[in-house]
């Protein structure tokens, strides 16, 4: 090994909780890559790690740099080439690598491009667990070089990765039902069309072709306007079901026979419900946003609920305390134990298509009384001037004498007898991030939103509560 000092540079922009995420060139370039990527090895005494790219186009130079980086160091690199985040967790696994990188910004506007780590096994590295150390080691650019660079291996699993899911789904068990599918040119269409041989569904694609000039907009079906376009497609196709993804494909979104989008906290409960079904007594993960309808519908399937921080490096850490089945959060991203307790974006597609095969009921049906139940606001983003902590402070102050209960797990979680609400900085943006659901009452959930809507603008302009 010899010693090798980079040029000290002052700040290295874009690193979150739990991944970096930031402008390219101005922010993240090829040189900065490089050097987080030697950080990374240095740090982890990596000797070998799967390296993988979503399909912008700033994609593949990135994903040379990062491999560069990790060559340099002495490590044996599987290149995965352009995959999915997921394919990224799977190989890790799989060829029990050290660890990996995937390059992508997920559902970040066009000019933003970024890195996700994780350990062995498909661990992930957020801040508080290795990726500040890996920004401090990058930032002071004093690593080891390996006196033999490590080799580079093309590695293609895509059969591996499909069987393994396919092994935790029963196939026989899925109808000849009408899917609608839309990657929106991101990473998924790929996968979806290698695992069409396998399944007896009719499938009409549309947006198929990884595109990173993005035709129709960066895939983030979370976007009113995205969700449109699909339930649009869903209608126009007679479809059963239909379904999106997000750029990377670890995040999922359906869409009912009516072509109405369904909120991803309802999914959340009806995997909890397929899943405890199967296996009663079962640990369920969820992040706290959105609650109630999770709590229920776990306890009466017979389920254990476990309340978690929202983020994926959080998710994962409670799925592997847990030791839990399943885990969802209102962001699309579920969380499986039979895939290294990681996020899948695919997983949930085939079990959804399993669930919906296993009823006459529609899948409007299904949610419906569930929606019913427990109506919600949807997350609403709000960008502010001030302090997130002030803004979030002065609105519990103005609820505290009449909230029955306060929970700080992830933001601020105040409930109470017929309604609650979350109030949480993102950890991704610079946003407060609003959920709010009542018992029953559509209409009281209008009313609390346009009231925290009004308070929260008040306290940005103003000095406090």
């Amino acid at each position: 090994m010899s010693f090798i000092k980079l040029t000290k540079i002052k700040e290295l922009e874009g690193f979150k909780a739990y991944d970096i995420r930031a402008v390219v060139p101005d922010q993240l370039d090829v040189v900065k890559a490089y050097r987080i990527a030697l950080a990374f090895a240095n740090w982890g005494n990596l000797r070998s790690a799967v390296v993988g790219h979503d399909i912008r186009q700033t994609s593949p130079e990135l994903a040379t740099a990062v491999i560069n980086g990790l060559t340099d160091a002495g490590v044996e690199v599987f290149d995965l080439g352009l995959c999915g985040t997921e394919q990224v967790y799977f190989a890790t696994a799989y060829f029990g690598c050290d660890g990996g990188i995937m390059v992508t910004a997920s559902h970040n506007p066009i000019q933003y491009n970024g890195m996700k780590f994780v350990a062995k096994m498909g661990v992930p590295i957020g801040l508080d667990s290795g990726l500040a150390e890996i920004k401090a080691l990058a930032l002071a650019g004093e690593c080891q070089l390996a006196a033999k660079t490590g080799q580079r291996r093309h590695v293609d699993c895509l059969s591996d990765y499909l069987n393994h899911l396919l092994s935790l789904v029963n196939i026989a068990d899925i109808k000849p039902i009408r899917v609608l599918v839309d990657p929106g040119n991101g990473g998924a269409g790929h996968v979806l069309s290698a695992l069409q041989r396998y399944l007896p569904i009719e499938l009409i694609g549309i947006n198929m072709p990884p595109d990173g000039s993005f035709p129709v907009g960066v895939p983030n079906p979370m976007l009113v306007e995205q969700q449109a376009r699909t339930s649009l497609a869903v209608l126009e196709n007679g479809a059963d079901i239909g379904v999106s993804w997000d750029g990377d494909f670890d995040r999922c979104f359906f869409f009912d026979e009516l072509g109405q989008y369904i909120d991803p906290y309802y999914v959340v409960g009806l995997l909890s419900e397929a899943f405890l079904s199967q296996t009663p007594g079962e640990r369920i993960v969820h992040d706290i946003r959105l609650a109630w309808n999770s709590e229920e519908v776990i306890k009466a399937a017979g389920g254990v609920s476990c309340p978690s921080n929202s983020g994926h490096s959080y998710m994962k850490a409670t799925m592997r305390k847990a030791d839990a089945i399943y885990g969802g959060e209102t962001t699309g991203h579920h969380y499986f134990r039979d895939f290294y307790y990681c996020d899948s974006g695919i997983l949930p597609y085939l079990m959804m298509l399993k669930v919906l095969s296993g009823s006459d009921l529609t899948l409007s049906q299904r949610v419906a009384a569930r929606k019913a139940a427990f109506p919600c606001s949807g997350e609403i983003n709000l960008a502010i001037s001030r302090s997130a902590q002030s803004v979030i402070a002065a609105i519990e102050k103005y609820y505290e004498d009449e909230c029955q209960d306060v929970n700080y797990l992830d933001g601020l979680s105040m409930s109470f007898a017929e309604w609650r609400f979350n109030l949480r900085s993102s950890n991704t943006e610079p946003l407060l991030r609003l959920n709010i659901e009542s018992r029953g009452d559509e209409r009281l959930v209008a009313l609390k939103r346009d009231e925290l809507l009004a308070l929260i603008g008040g306290f940005d302009q103003s000095d406090g509560y």
